[in-house]
């Protein structure tokens, strides 16, 4: 072979091969979007035309960018962002990667918007990137939202969120242990907690398993550490007509449910996300049922 530079075919198809050959599920998609990502480019200008020579940094970045995915790295920390609720996130290391199933929770709130206040007051215990606090304030504009992590890292990566669609007025971040600090009441405390059993963790994809935060997965022996710890701070700081809704793990629910109850909350609902798993819990005081829609 000559010393030309590859085409952007070529190195798109040479890119798919390792991913290919590093057993990615999809090579050809995922070696497309690092290609648009080191090449700087949208997808129709990508596809616009093939046969441009890629430059040497060009070549560089994208082998970068390749042996990293091989590695297992998620694409979203390659690319540094993830879209959730049609909305596009700022995504790094320091937080879980936003994924659709936790989209449940954000229609289950929105579903019950009518019965909350018209400025509803927003609390999200282990808020990662924010995208659960930054999805409902773009939904609901009289709210005022807080986000709570123990990550000083994924405080300021929410907040760099909450400032990208316009909600850093709206929306404050603090880094504490769950809701320890706080005395306030909210009227809608969402939160996705970890949830992983310690002996299912190494059983996780590789994307997951080795390299998003562990604090973030790592949900005791039995998975349910977090919710014993969660369940008493959601019931003293929910509104008295407030609403809490808590992503579950699969089949956890009934446990959960009893955990809450335990703390004299009642379950008004559960909503399963598109695989038809039972992904989010609601709860709410000891109120009339009839309250709710």
């Amino acid at each position: 072979m000559s010393g030309a530079a590859a085409s952007r075919a070529e190195a798109l198809g040479a890119a798919a091969s390792a991913l290919r050959a590093a057993g990615i599920d999809a090579p050809r998609r995922d070696a497309r979007v690092l290609m648009q990502h080191a090449l700087g480019l949208a997808p129709e200008a990508l596809l616009a035309d093939d046969r441009v020579p890629l430059g040497k940094g060009e070549a560089r970045r994208l082998a970068a960018l390749v042996r990293r995915r091989a590695a297992r790295e998620p694409i979203a920390y390659l690319t540094g962002r993830r879209e959730f609720w049609s909305l596009d996130f700022a995504v790094d290391c320091s937080a879980l990667v936003p994924r659709p199933e936790s989209e449940t929770l954000v229609e289950a709130v929105l579903a019950q918007a009518p019965c909350l206040p018209a400025r509803p007051r927003v609390l999200d215990l282990g808020t990662g990137t924010g995208c659960l606090l930054v999805a409902l304030l773009s939904e609901l504009p009289g709210a005022l939202g807080l986000g709570i992590d123990v990550s000083a890292t994924a405080v300021s990566l929410a907040q760099a969120n909450a400032r990208r669609h316009g909600l850093g007025r709206r929306a404050a971040f603090v880094v504490a242990d769950w809701g320890a600090p706080l005395a306030a009441r909210f009227d809608i405390v969402v939160s996705n907690p970890p949830y992983v059993a310690a002996r299912e963790l190494a059983s996780l994809a590789p994307e997951i398993a080795r390299h998003e935060p562990r604090m973030a997965l790592a949900g005791g022996d039995d998975g349910y550490e977090s919710y014993r710890r969660l369940a008493p701070q959601v019931a003293r700081l929910l509104a008295p007509k407030g609403l809490a809704t808590i992503e579950l793990g699969a089949g956890m629910a009934d446990e959960v449910g009893s955990l809450f109850a335990a703390v004299g909350l009642v379950e008004i609902g559960r909503r399963c996300d598109l695989s038809g798993i039972e992904r989010c819990a609601m709860f709410a005081r000891d109120i009339d049922a009839g309250f709710w829609s």
